[in-house]
């Protein structure tokens, strides 16, 4: 039997926005030296020290959880094999008939809330290619789904997760979009239920050179031919591997360790969050309201902010076999790769052929890590084209027009 559809809404108790104001209230920071504004080593000590004071005194969370919840939000029961069952938080818009059941998979240290300037864009009939019906769950041990107990829930289990939501939403055939670990979530999708998922859109790509590709670079960086756009990518990958690698080494192999301190201190939790929020997106103008709602919703998880960092761990040390196959050729599903200049560790866009069938790419000048939010209209115009009329997913849309 199906697990029954719930209407929900987010009501964090006044007793946990109250312990948070007293820890708040008692934080300690380091002692200033030269370099605490500097952002070579990490998060500003000026920055964090406003947004603290804001978020004790001036952040409204009422007003925010407020907004999020004229969103339409539901809650399921879902049960992944050799698991208990989650209850999983997710966002379902639906659009007119004949439109396209996406899913949007978020990753780290993301959450739902990347889908809200795409949603009415993408289910709202403007005349200008397809519609979609839009599904933004809150992963296990994210958001205000559930907590995930036992070891050893990996990507595979992840992304049986998310198939059964739509299942349960009645989507037995669907497309999605994802980045960061929604990329990897996806593309585990595709290669476990290739007869439902029946494309991908995906941005922050995660992929490896052939050995032509590699050879060709090489080459072209010997010789002095690289283009401005080759030479700033590949310096963007090395400044990443070697500066910007330290929270993955940690969370996938001590995850516990921080754990604790994302747990107990929500000033930790805000300057592990606030670094990648700035560093990883192109200028994007956050302000103090969304940034700390961002941080607040990790602070009052269902699951708690611990939790969310487990994946790692599970994707990189538990599963890896499995994870490594995502960053492989996927047969069968056509897939969109969206490429955008500020991503923490950008690629060639000839690399995406050597993830699946590539039938849209598109070469962004602008954006970051979470392009969904930074911008909105450009990923909407890169899933419509992708799917529109003359794009290379056209039969997926057309599919779904027929129903």
């Amino acid at each position: 039997m199906a697990a029954a559809i719930k209407p929900c809404k987010i009501n964090v108790p006044d007793a946990g926005i109250a312990k948070l104001k007293a820890k708040l209230a008692h934080a300690s920071f380091p002692d200033d030296v030269e370099f605490s504004n500097d952002w070579t080593h990490g998060s500003p000590a000026a920055d964090i020290k406003r947004l603290v004071k804001y978020w004790q005194n001036g952040f409204d969370w009422r007003a925010q959880e407020a907004k999020l919840n004229e969103l339409p939000q539901f809650t399921t029961s879902i049960t992944v094999d050799g698991f208990d069952p989650i209850d999983i938080n997710f966002i379902h818009q639906p659009s007119k008939a004949g439109s396209i059941p996406l899913l949007f998979c978020h990753g780290w240290p993301g959450s739902f809330i990347e889908v809200v300037k795409i949603l009415p864009l993408l289910t709202q009939d403007d005349g200008e290619g397809p519609t979609f019906h839009v599904v933004a769950p809150s992963l296990p041990n994210f958001g205000f789904s559930g907590l995930v107990k036992t070891k050893g829930f990996g990507i595979m289990q992840y992304a049986e997760a998310m198939h059964k939501v739509m299942l349960a939403l009645g989507y037995d055939k669907y497309v999605t979009q994802g980045g960061d670990w929604g990329f990897i979530i996806t593309r585990s999708m595709a290669m476990q239920f290739p007869d439902n998922c029946l494309a991908c859109h995906v941005n922050c790509l995660g992929a490896r050179p052939g050995l032509l590709d590699l050879g060709w670079l090489g080459l072209k960086s010997t010789l002095g031919l690289l283009s401005d756009r080759e030479k700033r990518e590949t310096k963007q990958m090395q400044d990443h591997l070697r500066r910007g690698m330290g929270y993955l080494a940690i969370q996938s192999t001590k995850p516990s360790t921080i754990g604790f301190g994302l747990e107990d201190s929500p000033v930790a939790l805000l300057a592990w969050i606030y670094e990648k929020l700035v560093t990883w997106t192109d200028g994007y103008p956050w302000t103090d309201d969304e940034i700390l709602t961002w941080v607040s919703i990790y602070q009052f998880s269902s699951a708690g902010p611990a939790a969310s960092v487990r994946i790692y761990y599970e994707a990189f040390q538990s599963n890896y076999p499995h994870t490594k196959k995502t960053f492989e050729y996927i047969p069968r599903v056509p897939l969109g790769v969206s490429h955008y200049p500020k991503e923490m560790s950008p690629v060639p866009a000839s690399w995406g052929r050597g993830l699946g069938p590539v039938v849209f790419q598109a070469i962004h000048d602008q954006g970051g890590h979470f392009a969904a939010y930074e911008c909105p209209e450009a990923m909407v115009t890169d899933l419509k084209l992708m799917f529109g009329g003359k794009g290379g997913a056209a039969k997926v849309t057309r599919y779904f027009a027929k129903l």
